[in-house]
């Protein structure tokens, strides 16, 4: 599914907590909609978080169902107001990839291939700018200034030791080769990846160009789990946009696919070792 139609994070849990609700008082979508008089699809889209869930919706739909616990209520009545108040980032204009932001803000850990640069997370701001100025095309300085402070504020997470972000990433050797910005930036960046890597919630291992065709050569994914959920979600990055998965089979397969990745890739270790290989390059 497109990623312009996904759900937020919260609305999504709301909607599948109405969804199992309906499900245990035994009506169908069908008859939510004829007794409270609005439309099947407003039920499916509520179910779904494809559309905003008001406080009102929640309690007519705890009353239709029998809810008659008020810390319930009380509970799907805060996660509607929480879906519908604007994230953060909402205050640096439209930001690309508005969808994968509020899916990473409430991950607890996330898989991600790069095949191409270093993921956002770990990039040092030289870095980082050089990559938003010179990857998209007819983007004013304003508008890169803009994500420029979206990136870096996004890394707090990594810091943040109350709610620290895991991740696990494989990179492709092409990520440390190319050289982006400058020499010196790329070497400034390449210490600093290979200072995170040995942090302990943070994993870096690198695919060589010697393992030759591999299940990432179609491009950057993304696997994120969340501490409230068994539900992980995949986000998968395309150019002016991206696909958000959660069908367990398409979930099944991109985690098969970094397990898979991650089996051919260098161990961490070594990887520091190439990845220091690669600061030489740049420092001759």
């Amino acid at each position: 599914m497109a990623a312009n139609n996904n759900p937020t994070v919260t609305g999504r849990r709301l909607g599948t907590e109405l969804r199992r609700l309906r499900k245990d008082s035994g009506l169908t979508g069908t008859q939510v909609a004829a007794r409270l008089l609005i439309s099947q699809a407003k039920v499916s889209h509520m179910e779904t978080g494809r559309r905003p869930v008001s406080p009102r919706d929640v309690r007519d739909l705890c009353r239709l169902y029998g809810v008659g616990d008020r810390h319930v209520v009380d509970r799907l009545t805060a996660l509607a107001k929480e879906s519908s108040r604007p994230n953060w980032w909402r205050a640096y204009g439209d930001i690309p990839h508005s969808v994968y932001l509020d899916l990473e803000a409430a991950a607890s850990s996330i898989r991600e291939f790069g095949p191409m640069v270093i993921p956002s997370l770990l990039q040092t701001p030289a870095y980082a700018a050089s990559v938003i100025g010179e990857t998209i095309p007819l983007l004013t300085v304003d508008q890169a200034a803009a994500q420029l402070k979206v990136r870096l504020r996004r890394q707090y997470r990594i810091y943040d030791p109350a709610r620290r972000l895991h991740l696990r990433v494989v990179l492709d050797e092409s990520a440390l080769r190319r050289v982006v910005g400058s020499r010196e930036i790329m070497r400034e960046q390449l210490e600093h990846l290979h200072a995170l890597s040995t942090e302990p919630h943070i994993i870096v291992q690198v695919l060589p160009h010697s393992a030759g065709a591999h299940p990432g050569l179609s491009g950057h994914f993304s696997v994120l789990e969340f501490p409230d959920s068994r539900e992980a979600v995949v986000y998968v990055k395309r150019f002016t946009g991206g696909l958000c998965l959660d069908k367990p089979s398409d979930v099944q397969q991109y985690c098969a696919t970094h397990a898979h990745l991650r089996a051919r890739a260098l161990t961490p270790e070594h990887s520091r070792h190439l990845i220091t290989d690669a600061i030489k390059v740049c420092t001759s």
